[in-house]
């Protein structure tokens, strides 16, 4: 689909897999990307799998982005909220494959996701922003909120603390982790099970569920356009 995000259609599967530098970073331009793939994969009224490169899901937003100007900042944010909040309330399944480490926004893409495979090994899962200086925004708070643990809330979201693949799953980023050489397997499994479910349903429960989460989510959005990172 392009050089940032591609995209494959198999078996009612669409595979997005993230490429954009050596931390895969989401940039403006990895956004706008997702997005078309997102839209693509409705139109082939696909599961989304969305996975990185081998050793790294993200490392977060695109730091030159980040500190050229807080205007910058908060587009980019705002950018990558709106596509958090789409995510959760897309109408076909979403899996993220979490090819390795994923911190901040690539966290958030975890925490955006139906179902999250991790694969094993020294990988770190979480959120930094606290450790590098930055607030966390609005939205950020009420996702991990909503999707984490409240112990793993407080030490991540406040306390910046990294989790290994195992621990993910338990403080709630993941909810399964296999070992490397059947990564991809597991992974084409979980969805090709997530074809079989009737895809109304699945629509109608995933908005009846999460209606109040995207509200806030909405709420949250307009708030940070207003505020400062």
């Amino acid at each position: 689909m392009s050089e940032l995000v591609s995209y494959r259609l198999a078996d009612g599967v669409a595979y997005l897999g993230l490429d954009n530098g050596k931390v895969n970073a989401v940039s403006p331009d990895v956004v706008v990307a997702l997005n078309k793939a997102l839209d693509q994969a409705e139109q082939d009224k696909a599961v989304v799998v969305l996975s990185g490169k081998p050793g790294i899901l993200s490392g977060g937003y695109d730091l030159k982005v980040m500190t050229a100007s807080a205007d910058s900042a908060k587009s980019l944010v705002a950018a990558g909220s709106t596509l958090a909040r789409r995510m959760l309330a897309h109408p076909y399944p979403v899996v993220v494959a979490c090819t390795g480490h994923a911190v901040a926004k690539g966290a958030f893409l975890l925490l955006s996701a139906d179902y999250r495979i991790g694969v094993e090994g020294p990988f770190k899962i979480g959120l930094n922003e606290v450790a590098i200086g930055m607030t966390m925004h609005h939205v950020g708070i009420e996702l991990a909120r909503a999707r984490l643990t409240p112990s793993a809330f407080n030490r991540s979201v406040i306390n910046a603390e990294m989790f290994d693949p195992a621990d993910a799953v338990t403080a709630g980023f993941l909810d399964k982790v296999v070992a490397p050489e059947q990564f991809e397997q597991e992974v084409a499994a979980a969805a090709q099970a997530l074809t079989k479910l009737n895809m109304g349903a699945h629509r109608n429960t995933k908005r009846k569920s999460r209606t109040a989460l995207l509200e806030l989510l909405d709420q949250s959005i307009e708030i940070d356009k207003q505020h400062s990172l």
